[in-house]
């Protein structure tokens, strides 16, 4: 079974509180399962199913520890820039403080490319710790 690594990395985005995702072992396929948009039967089949497959759990966005990526980029930053992102990311509201700062500064297309980056690097370390083979 080979994955697309952009599918992966979307559903590690687009995980919240409320849904998580799965790789489906047999199919390949990637199945969300959300406490907002799925009846219990429906939460229930999409279960049963990966049970009779087999499934990995995607990691979520939260265990790849966004704030690791920001504090990463903040750190291949100079000077002034550098400071002010390592500031911003101290405390409560780190990441909109960070966010704003990125605007400030002008660099949103520096961040996203390393924050894109990061993500990739990620999912493919999972996919190789799982012996997954993506493309």
């Amino acid at each position: 079974m080979k994955v697309k690594l952009a599918d992966i990395i979307d559903a590690i985005e687009f995980t919240d509180q409320y849904s998580e995702y799965f790789l489906d072992r047999e199919t390949g396929e990637i199945v969300m399962i959300s406490d907002i948009t799925m009846t219990h039967e429906e939460k229930e089949a999409a279960y049963d199913a990966l049970d009779e497959h087999g499934f990995y759990r995607l990691p979520t966005q939260y265990e790849l520890r966004d704030y690791d990526t920001m504090s990463s980029f903040a750190d291949s930053l100079p000077g002034n820039a550098h400071d002010r992102l390592v500031s911003a990311i101290s405390g409560r509201g780190a990441f909109r403080r960070f966010k704003d700062e990125v605007r400030r500064l002008g660099i949103e297309n520096q961040w996203y490319t390393w924050h894109d980056e990061a993500y990739k690097r990620k999912a493919a370390r999972w996919c190789e710790e799982n012996g997954i083979e993506y493309e």
